[in-house]
């Protein structure tokens, strides 16, 4: 399995990094790492969407799903069963909104990985022999940002994003609607702001290359959030 992740995923996730770095102007392995991160995100844009419009569906159905709850209280099969019937009336698959982030996860941990290793001289190994293997990844990017190195500024900016992208998601998904108080609006408060200071906490000693991708992530995010928001709405 490991040998799989690394020769479908890895390798060569991690040679376009080096082909980007190689044609950018300058070789800057931060834009590099923008460009990837960019064409990633179209790539999965489609499933994007179906999962945010499948949760913004799931939180329109909250007030039905409340009425179940209340009346079926006592008796959780038949809960079960309505609520399922009330998916199927709707023509909605509950797990949709989790499918397309578990098909992303493996090209995001090869992603991870890539950025970790790309300024390790013996990465250069892992070069196809068609692809010109540079005599060493440049660490400064934009002139000024160590990418093998912390940078505590952008881990504070990763998590700031984190906390707009988490923003934008309840407002889509009306959780800012007055008297709403079902389970998922209360949770997706909660994680409005455990999740920005988890991610503050976990890039804070993080290589700023890593950290870098996550920004640009976020901020895409935001920006199909808008998209999706304005399609849906």
């Amino acid at each position: 399995m490991s040998f799989l992740f690394n020769e479908l995923l890895f390798r060569p996730i991690f040679n376009v990094l080096v082909s980007l770095y190689n044609i950018i102007p300058g070789s800057d392995f931060g834009v590099a790492i923008l460009v990837l991160t960019f064409f990633i995100r179209l790539l999965f844009f489609p499933l994007t969407v179906k999962s945010l419009v499948a949760q913004k569906e799931l939180a329109r159905l909250q007030p039905e799903l409340k009425k179940l709850q209340d009346k079926y209280k006592n008796d959780k099969q038949q809960l079960g069963a309505a609520t399922m019937a009330l998916y199927k009336e709707h023509k909605i698959n509950p797990l949709s909104g989790c499918l397309p982030l578990l098909v992303q996860l493996p090209v995001l941990f090869a992603l991870f990985k890539a950025l970790g290793v790309a300024f390790n001289p013996d990465s250069l190994s892992l070069i196809y022999g068609f692809i010109t293997k540079p005599e060493v990844i440049n660490n400064i990017s934009f002139k000024f940002i160590n990418l093998e190195i912390a940078n505590r500024p952008m881990a504070i900016l990763a998590g700031v994003l984190q906390w707009f992208q988490a923003k934008i998601t309840q407002k889509n998904q009306g959780h800012d609607q007055k008297g709403q108080q079902s389970q998922m609006a209360l949770m997706s408060k909660q994680m409005l702001y455990f999740f920005p200071i988890m991610v503050i906490i976990i890039s804070w000693n993080f290589p700023a290359g890593v950290v870098l991708y996550w920004v640009a992530t976020n901020a895409l995010s935001i920006a199909e959030q808008f998209i999706v928001g304005r399609k849906t709405a």
